[in-house]
């Protein structure tokens, strides 16, 4: 059984907390200051590590950067009762795995610590497994040769098969729904229904409804019951995208179906239960939607016991041309069209864009070269990238300057302002310098940067 350090000054609380975790079927070992706990994680071995903030001599946050130093393994979860956003900040930076605010209740915590073990457990055996098969893993219709993809991937496989909730994370456009559909599809529940709802694309007044359904004569309109997505997903799975726009008065509802697995149709009296699987997704940072009480604490904790965070495409390009031939290879099939293959000039122009719209703005533009392109292969001038993002007026400072766009580093937004003057100068540096307000060398000094050869000009 999972073994727990528990690092409390405070008698009644340490006691309490090893009761607690007894029940569970954890062994403890308890100290009352972090230079014990250190001694004891010398002489065993712990699964997992909950200290207090405030402690006497050393402080938890030292004991925390200590036990990191010694095996950044060890998952350790931090308690204060003098939580600011600033201590979390610092906390996660530090290595905390998760923090919690006194006063918590029992549940709370037994349920930080079962997500952060699972975790745990599941980097471990991905590891293992990767380290004794050099296995790959693979899912239709998801391309994932990139190291940052196998990892994604690697919980996938692990945690389709059982029933835990899953919290998808990640940008716009990076492919949370294909991740969500896989996971169903490997689970016990593949036979059964899958259902998705975008909870940011229906109205508030609506989303209640849509979810857990009406009687008949419960508004305006409802000449008849209807059922609600949960109702229909039974025995299968529900993806509820954009989960972080969901309002607070529906949250309580989803809590309610994710502890007790029940809940009543808008209009109704009667109780209905189900057996659903929940995936969820959000691009938003739920954290500070936590921080600013818009989305609630408790929720957060049942929907985020396994999460998995999906990267952006600028983090692993090297799936792309991966990407470009399989959606090449669908829109020309659907188009009748005759496009087999890309150029290398056109491939590089899309290995060096920055991606703000990830894999769908990738799917997008390349439907629009396939459908545009009257020649067998995509070449560099069918791919029409939209730059604009980096001058739109959204974009601008207060003081009128462009800002790069979201998810653009300093250095990306740099880097393609030198392309964007090598194109209009038709590649001639020397113009293009001029364009930039730069001299010949500072150009060539950027260019050499950004792997583009400096061949010289007659």
């Amino acid at each position: 059984m999972p073994n727990i350090l528990i690092v409390e000054d405070e008698a009644k609380m340490q006691r309490l907390l090893q009761l607690s975790l007894a029940e569970e079927g954890y062994t403890t070992r308890s100290a009352s200051d972090a230079e014990q706990g250190l001694r004891l994680l010398r002489q065993e071995k712990f699964d997992l590590a909950i200290t207090d903030l405030k402690l006497p001599g050393m402080d938890g946050l030292e004991f925390l950067q200590t036990v990191k130093r010694t095996d950044a393994r060890i998952p350790v979860i931090l308690m204060t009762a003098f939580g600011t956003i600033e201590t979390a900040v610092q906390a996660m930076k530090a290595g905390a795995s998760d923090y919690v605010l006194k006063p918590f209740s029992l549940e709370e915590i037994k349920l930080i610590i079962k997500k952060e073990l699972n975790v745990l457990r599941l980097q471990e055996e991905n590891r293992d497994l990767r380290e004794a098969l050099g296995k790959r893993y693979q899912f239709r219709n998801i391309i994932a040769r990139s190291a940052k993809m196998q990892e994604a991937l690697a919980v996938v496989d692990r945690v389709a098969p059982t029933n835990s909730t899953v919290l998808l994370g990640g940008e716009s456009g990076v492919g949370k729904d294909l991740i969500a559909r896989a996971i169903h599809q490997h689970s016990r529940r593949s036979s059964g229904p899958f259902i998705k709802i975008n909870c940011a694309a229906i109205p508030e007044n609506l989303l209640e409804s849509e979810l857990f359904g009406y009687e008949k004569g419960a508004f305006t309109g409802a000449v008849s019951a209807k059922p609600g997505k949960f109702e229909l997903a039974d025995k299968g799975t529900i993806f509820l995208d954009e989960i972080g726009d969901v309002p607070p008065s529906i949250q309580v509802k989803l809590l309610r179906v994710l502890q007790e697995r029940e809940f009543e149709r808008l209009g109704g009296t009667k109780t209905l239960k189900v057996d659903v699987r929940l995936v969820a997704a959000t691009n938003r940072d739920l954290r500070a939607a936590l921080e600013q009480g818009s989305f609630r604490e408790d929720l957060y904790y049942r929907l985020n016991v396994v999460p998995i965070n999906i990267p952006p495409l600028r983090e692993h390009k090297e799936d792309i041309p991966d990407l470009v031939h399989l959606f090449i290879e669908r829109f020309a099939g659907e188009a009748g069209k005759s496009v087999s293959g890309i150029t290398p000039a056109a491939m590089k122009k899309l290995m060096e864009f920055h991606w703000p719209g990830n894999v769908r703005e990738l799917e997008n533009i390349i439907e629009r070269a396939v459908a545009l392109t009257s020649r067998p292969q995509i070449e560099e001038s069918d791919i029409r990238l939209d730059l604009s993002p980096s001058i739109a007026p959204k974009e601008l400072t207060s003081s009128g300057v462009p800002f790069p766009p979201e998810g653009m580093t300093l250095e990306q937004f740099e880097d393609e302002i030198i392309r964007e003057a090598l194109r209009r100068a038709n590649g001639n540096k020397s113009q293009a310098a001029r364009l930039l307000g730069l001299s010949r060398n500072a150009l060539r000094y950027r260019l050499s940067k950004i792997g583009v050869a400096d061949e010289g000009e007659p």
